[in-house]
């Protein structure tokens, strides 16, 4: 049976947390770092250090990976407001 996600919340207070939060994407999808650079158009290690944590990694591919997982990064006020 595959997994299918509807909506999934997480709270993110630094480069580590969105590396995890790639790396549950990309698993629930059955891929591998490789499948998931071929569709991002990325080499594997940038995946690699994405998924690590690592705090070079550029948006622009960053929001490439989350185009080829077909997720979205939505943005809310830290204080509650709007």
């Amino acid at each position: 049976m595959e997994a299918k996600i509807t909506y999934a919340f997480i709270n993110l207070e630094g480069a580590s947390q969105f590396g995890e939060a790639i790396r549950r994407f990309r698993k629930l999808r059955g891929l591998t770092q490789q499948q998931l650079a071929d569709l991002a158009g990325c080499c594997i290690m940038y995946v690699s250090q994405l998924e690590r944590g690592k705090e070079t990694a550029e948006l622009g591919r960053a929001l490439k990976i989350l185009d080829a997982l077909d997720d979205d990064i939505s943005f809310t006020d830290r204080k509650g407001k709007g």
